[in-house]
């Protein structure tokens, strides 16, 4: 009996620490709560897009390193193994050798032939060799190379716009969306509402016509309201799970990740007036998009000086050291050598000449592109900043509108419940109040849009 009390201790342990891990592992996520500017500030540094932008700076930081270090002292080295399956001799003929003669007597004609005797051969080589090889080279003068130098400026600005405007561009994009959750949760506490007294007066109607204070039709119409406000909710609240996606795939986060969003409708309505009401200065040149095509044309004009600097002499220098491992005999390398190169490109039949008049057309092409994109930006600030008083008269229009309308629709139920209006006045006056309703939120969403994009176009943050 205590063995098994002893396996039933150990069993309710077991299940308690399995269930306290499992506790663990299904531990709910801290909500995020962001305001507008906090979206932004956070989708700029999480957004995918704008996190390959920010790879993209670094690419172009080692590109610019590339060019400059071309110009920088360079050093190889070099092994070379060799094998000769037959080395080449050379052979020098025969030396007279006064040991071979005889040591007394008349020396015979056959006693001298005697004494000349053949030289061993000399090996032009060895069977067997490594050659080991070290040189510097140094650029010393190079046109090319003097307006590379020049260009990496240039590069380095080019690859930060680009990063600057993809952010812009995410931080747009995450304000509307942040805009579209605002207005369809808005939305959802406005539709949930009407539905609950509409629900309210559905059953009060039931109840009177039980009782035969009105017609069955009464209680039919006000059914088919109270259907298609639970439709419109039910639409509202599946966008709003969507757009909350959305953000949450422009912010760099995970679907399942709860976030809160801060800000208020109103507090952003406020702002934009404020700001875009009184038409503010524009500055073109400020433009993200401007810079761009301004840094274009620079870059044209360089690779104008590229083409025309090949027209240029380049000189080079160079040091190499020779080492081998076995040495012949007879070796003519040289261990140190010490040069200069001079390189005049003379004739080229055209090509050059050719590749210039190409990059002087390249030139004319993006200067024409930045006149044109200053113009364009122009409009297009002039356009967003008359959509944006636009859409602010609109929302002015709807706001009115709708408080209008909920005001009539809680007369017409007041009268309704004493007998002096219609069902009919009743459900009509609830479809122009939900039109009234549609109409401002997208108002609303129209105004929030158009500040969002004078943000970016102004460049504010």
């Amino acid at each position: 009996m205590d063995s098994l009390n002893f396996i039933r201790k150990c069993l309710f342990v077991l299940i308690i620490f399995s269930q306290a891990f499992r506790g663990f592992g299904q531990e709910k996520k801290e909500t995020i709560k962001l305001s507008i500017d906090q979206a932004k500030t956070f989708a700029v540094q999480n957004n995918r897009n704008v996190q390959a932008a920010r790879i993209d700076v670094r690419i172009s930081d080692k590109k610019i390193w590339e060019v400059i270090s071309s110009g920088l002292p360079q050093i190889n080295f070099a092994a070379n193994y060799q094998h000769q399956f037959q080395v080449p001799q050379l052979s020098f003929g025969s030396y007279f050798d006064v040991g071979a003669l005889p040591p007394t007597g008349y020396l015979t004609k056959t006693d001298i032939e005697n004494a000349y005797k053949p030289m061993d051969p000399v090996s032009l080589g060895v069977p067997n060799n490594t050659t080991f090889d070290a040189t510097l080279t140094q650029l010393i003068f190079s046109g090319e190379y003097i307006v590379g130098l020049q260009a990496t400026k240039v590069l380095r600005e080019v690859s930060a716009d680009a990063l600057i405007k993809t952010e812009d561009m995410t931080k747009e994009a995450v304000s509307t969306t942040y805009f579209l959750v605002l207005v369809l949760q808005e939305n959802e506490k406005v539709l949930t509402n009407s539905l609950k007294y509409t629900e309210q007066t559905y059953i009060e109607m039931q109840k009177m016509n039980q009782q035969g204070f009105n017609e069955e039709t009464d209680v039919d119409q006000m059914q088919i309201s109270r259907s298609n406000i639970q439709t419109l909710l039910t639409s509202t609240i599946s966008q709003k799970e969507v757009a909350l996606k959305l953000l949450k795939y422009q912010l760099g986060i995970a679907f399942e990740q709860p976030v809160e969003l801060t800000d208020s409708l109103p507090r952003l309505i406020d702002e934009g007036n404020i700001q875009y009401l009184a038409a503010p200065q524009f500055n073109v040149k400020n433009n993200i998009d401007y810079r761009i095509v301004s840094n274009q044309e620079n870059l044209m004009l360089l690779s104008l000086n590229r083409e025309r600097s090949k027209y240029m002499p380049t000189i080079s220098s160079f040091y190499r050291h020779q080492e081998q491992t076995n040495r012949p005999q007879f070796n003519f390398a040289v261990k140190d050598l010490l040069g200069v190169s001079l390189n005049i490109p003379i004739v080229t039949s055209g090509m050059r000449t050719s590749r210039v008049n190409q990059a002087k057309y390249t030139l004319e092409k993006a200067r024409l592109n930045k006149d044109n994109t200053e113009q364009g930006l122009i409009l297009e600030y002039e356009t967003a900043q008359s959509d944006y008083r636009t859409a602010f008269s609109n929302y002015t229009i709807n706001n009115e509108s709708m408080q209008l309308s909920k005001k009539v629709y809680d007369r017409t139920l007041i009268k309704y419940q004493e007998g002096i209006s219609t069902s009919f006045e009743l459900t009509q006056n609830i479809s122009l109040f939900l039109t009234a309703e549609t109409k401002f939120y997208y108002s609303v969403l129209s105004l929030l849009n158009a500040k969002a994009k004078l943000d970016r176009i102004l460049g504010i943050n």
